[in-house]
């Protein structure tokens, strides 16, 4: 049997049969390794290489901050902040749904805390207000994929530190692909409220705004602190995140007290069996991804869409199409780390900046989170809205056209992911 087909057979068998994804990519390594008789030493060696990252570092430190936001009272402060600015248009629950995942995306990085935290406390809203159930659990599940484009994206960090690309340019790349999703989600919102009737929230009077703003001002200075300081040079990704995750601590417990002080010794162990999942998922990528480079499965795949099309646009819409396809049973992270190689290889071919893959694989690999049968910002919407997932699917339809949308116009119009980056991070380019 070839030991590419073995590799790829043995991986996607274990997927089905649910098996943790660390273990399947463990194991079917392992078994490649035995059957070509290569040196079990290699896949220890491979697996440390890839989790002895710096860079990396700033995973937990975001996952730690997402618990903070929830726990410190600061996500109802930023729900004000949204209501006030975009409540008052019809449909307002919803605009206030997608703009406060576009800000707690800039915050937590995580579509999955941002699905928990502000699901549970719009969808039941929504429904109350007269909303259509499948409508709110679809419109959450899919603005809180925003969280995986518009910086600090865990996705972003994650491409940058194995695709050796610059981390601060595909944080600002994120950013109009992510604003631009968010406001077309809003006129998909604005127009199903027409036609059904959703009601808009009564107009703030200024000092209501004023109110809301000041007392949402401090939160909205992580993702300045954030973005900036690595723009502008003054801190790496993971020095960013400390001094995020040092900044929230002061809010929480001093500045709002809204949470006990004997919570943190439990929301740091929460975060750090949080991440030893993907990082045991990293680990495991790393002998699988240096499997896939080694059995040169990345020329294959080149080959074949050479065989298709020598258009580098038609390229990259192909290479779209397979991160749909295989982000409907991976995470983003696990996608990003196993076929890395071939993603490079293919924007390699069509001549493509490496800032504007890394942001446009990200934006399609979103996707995921709301396609079955991984969906896991879908599956957790929908839980929490007691609707069943087969009416969500069918509610999320029209958003993830959107979705795809944005990302197959930034092949055409690339300087929606790359003016940002080449204006401000020009140093990044090699200019």
């Amino acid at each position: 049997m070839n030991p590419l087909v073995l590799l790829l057979a043995s991986f996607f068998g274990l997927i089905l049969l649910r098996v943790n994804i660390g273990f399947a990519l463990l194991l079917s390594s392992v078994a490649v390794l035995y059957y070509e008789d290569l040196p079990f030493a290699s896949a220890v060696n491979q697996m440390y290489a890839n989790i002895d990252s710096f860079p990396l570092m700033a995973v937990p430190f975001f996952m730690f901050l997402g618990r903070l936001l929830n726990s410190g009272g600061i996500t109802e402060r930023l729900l004000a902040v949204a209501d006030v600015t975009v409540g008052h248009i019809r449909g307002g629950l919803g605009h206030v749904n997608v703009f406060i995942s576009m800000v707690f995306a800039s915050l937590s990085g995580s579509a999955a805390a941002d699905t928990a935290s502000v699901g549970a406390i719009l969808i039941p809203a929504m429904k109350k207000a007269g909303y259509d159930p499948a409508f709110a659990v679809a419109l959450t599940a899919a603005s809180s994929t925003l969280g995986v484009i518009i910086p600090p994206s865990i996705i972003l960090i994650v491409y940058g530190a194995f695709g050796n690309v610059s981390i601060g340019a595909l944080f600002l790349g994120g950013v109009v692909p992510g604003i631009l999703i968010g406001l077309f989600m809003m006129a998909y919102t604005y127009l199903l409220a027409l036609r059904h009737g959703y009601p808009a929230n009564p107009r703030a009077d200024l000092r209501a705004v004023g109110t809301a703003l000041v007392r949402g001002a401090p939160p909205l200075l992580i993702p300045v602190v954030v973005l900036g300081g690595v723009v502008a040079g003054l801190f790496t990704p993971t020095e960013a995140a400390i001094s995020a995750v040092v900044w929230a601590l002061f809010l929480t417990f001093v500045a709002y007290r809204q949470a006990p002080v004997r919570d943190l010794p439990r929301m740091l162990a929460q975060s750090a069996v949080d991440f030893s999942v993907p990082l045991f998922t990293v680990a495991g990528a790393g002998i699988f991804g240096w499997l896939i480079s080694y059995l040169g499965a990345a020329d294959l795949v080149v080959e074949f869409i050479l065989s298709v099309t020598h258009h580098p646009q038609g390229i990259m819409v192909l290479l779209v199409g397979f991160l749909l396809l295989i982000g409907t049973v991976l995470n983003p992270i696990s996608a990003v780390l196993i076929f890395l190689p071939i993603i490079q290889a293919l924007g390699d071919t069509a001549g493509m900046d490496p800032v504007h893959l890394g942001v446009l694989t990200t934006v399609t690999l979103s996707v995921g989170l709301i396609s079955p049968p991984y969906g896991i910002c879908l599956l957790i919407a929908s839980q929490i809205g007691q609707v069943p997932v087969t009416k969500a699917i069918l509610a999320i339809l029209p958003i993830v056209g959107l979705v795809v949308l944005v990302a197959l116009m930034s092949l055409w119009l690339p300087d929606i992911m790359l003016a940002l980056p080449h204006t401000l991070m020009p140093a990044a380019f090699g200019r």
